[in-house]
């Protein structure tokens, strides 16, 4: 299967300096970390993915550190969260702009380790108090993508190690909106990232989700 034209929304696991929008903050840079091993956009998943083979990436909107829901780390604005950074780019007009065929929401790492509130499934009439509630705002993004890009297959990247109530949450938010899910089973990692081994765990089970030949 080739995604076609993809927009990734994630968080630091998909960044790379450089290779994210302005203002945006990273946690893979080209120079060497004690922290990880990547230090070049080739070795990230996104970029292995997106080869000119499999799709063309047309953004990649992640900002590290960012939860889906708006209960935000105190150093970021409530418009980074996942949310607003989704319905910043609807209000901008990029649905119109562009056709896109695949998205992927790559998220729920920070929801999870920042110990923000996790709420209960939630599909409609969202108040604002909810949004801040990880599976309510889940159910809001993913309510929001249906109506933005109705035509666009829609998959969400589950990160191991979250806390059960928001995996299982998440895999009941996709199915109730007929959207797709990647449960990962195991991501290398370093200081909480994906590493060098990491990226190619994740890669892997990307390309068999949607049966794409590993050696394309």
């Amino acid at each position: 299967m080739n995604l076609g034209k993809t927009l990734i929304l994630g968080d630091s696991y998909s960044t790379f300096e450089g290779n994210i929008p302005d203002g945006y903050d990273s946690w893979y840079f080209k120079a060497p970390s004690d922290h990880t091993n990547v230090n070049k956009a080739e070795q990230t998943w996104w970029y292995q993915l997106f080869d000119g083979k499999n799709g063309i990436l047309l953004r990649n909107d992640s900002y590290s550190g960012t939860m889906i829901c708006n209960s935000v780390r105190p150093e970021h604005s409530v418009e980074v969260s996942f949310i607003n950074r989704f319905d910043k780019l609807v209000k901008e007009g990029f649905f119109q702009k562009n056709q896109v065929d695949t998205i992927l929401v790559f998220g729920g790492t920070n929801d999870s380790t920042t110990d923000c509130p996790i709420g209960e499934n939630q599909f409609g009439e969202f108040k604002a108090e909810d949004l801040l509630k990880v599976l309510p705002a889940c159910g809001y993004l993913a309510r929001q993508i249906s109506i933005a890009a109705p035509d666009s297959r829609i998959c969400w990247l589950i990160n191991t190690d979250l806390k059960d109530e928001i995996s299982y949450g998440m895999i009941k938010n996709a199915e109730y909106f007929n959207q797709d899910y990647i449960l990962f089973k195991s991501i290398d990692k370093s200081w909480g990232h994906p590493n060098i081994n990491g990226m190619q765990d994740i890669l892997n089970e990307i390309k068999e989700h949607f049966d794409i030949a590993k050696h394309c």
